[in-house]
């Protein structure tokens, strides 16, 4: 139980790839990805839980080392119905849901549709308020507010390697730069540079204008069922800076809330800390 396990699952037709970690009976911690990453993003986590609970980090079409096929949805609601049917192929009957990048849409989507299998949220920097958006916005929301097929190659150009790799480093302050591996964007890219892969991601980016719908929703799901709820946020992120986390609190101020130092990519940069507040946070929720 010691080690990730690497396996594949037939889901609807999609060969999909997934690590899993930790007792087969045990409390389960799902862990969707955020873009442009994989289940790649939890594979120093997972090992750090391993003792206790079963972590699962599916990688989603189109990503990672799952297929891509044509007739998939490439939206947000194509992923998060992907990720419900997850849930319900391996036959989870209840879960903590990490909530991260564009995986906090897909997370929280699977919490309203099912909130009696939720036994916790982990909230680290995953957008639901609008007003809270920070300046890395600014080109989506060009697109957003004039979708036309030029924006829409705008938005092309930053799928792209040199595009990852900013999505990785982004705001970070200079003294963690060096705490970014090189193998998160190259390894992302290499498994995404083929025409269909690029414009299934252009699709997901050019989709991303119709969340904005869904966040009053979201909030009101945290503040009518207030679920334990551990958030946990980098200060340096260029699309959710810490407002955002405030965000969160005020929907939900039974909420336990921790701004780190860190960017988006926390597991990256602050892992330890991270580690230490899900454990002790899993540990009281889940043995109650």
């Amino acid at each position: 139980m010691d080690t990730i396990r690497h396996r594949w699952i037939t889901i609807d037709g999609i060969e999909t790839f997934y690590r899993e970690a930790g007792p087969s009976d045990g409390p389960v911690v799902l862990l969707p990805h955020g873009y442009p990453s994989s289940s790649f993003e939890f594979r120093n986590l997972m090992p750090a839980l391993v003792d206790r609970w079963r972590t699962l980090a599916p990688d989603l079409p189109g990503f990672g080392y799952s297929d891509a096929p044509e007739d998939f949805a490439y939206t947000f609601d194509g992923y998060s119905e992907f990720l419900r049917r997850f849930t319900e192929v391996l036959e989870l009957s209840e879960y903590v849901i990490y909530l991260h990048d564009y995986g906090s849409q897909f997370g929280l989507r699977l919490a309203i549709s099912a909130p009696e299998r939720v036994r916790g949220l982990i909230v680290q920097n995953g957008d639901i308020y609008e007003d809270q958006h920070g300046p890395k916005y600014a080109p989506l929301k060009r697109f957003w507010n004039n979708p036309t097929e030029q924006g829409k190659a705008e938005l092309a150009e930053a799928v792209s390697e040199a595009g990852f790799r900013n999505e990785f480093l982004g705001e970070l302050p200079d003294d963690l730069v060096d705490r970014i591996s090189p193998d998160l964007w190259r390894l992302a890219w290499t498994v995404t540079d083929t025409p269909q892969r690029r414009a299934n991601l252009v699709n997901l980016l050019a989709d991303q204008r119709h969340t904005v719908a869904w966040f009053a929703e979201q909030q009101a799901y945290l503040r009518e069922h207030r679920p334990p709820t551990l958030i946990v946020w980098g200060r340096h992120d260029g699309y959710m800076p810490d407002g955002a986390a405030m965000a969160y609190h005020r929907d939900h101020p039974d909420a336990e809330l921790h701004i780190l130092d860190g960017g988006h990519w926390l597991l990256e940069t602050h892992l330890g800390e991270v580690v230490t507040l899900m454990r002790d946070f899993l540990t009281r929720i889940l043995d109650q």
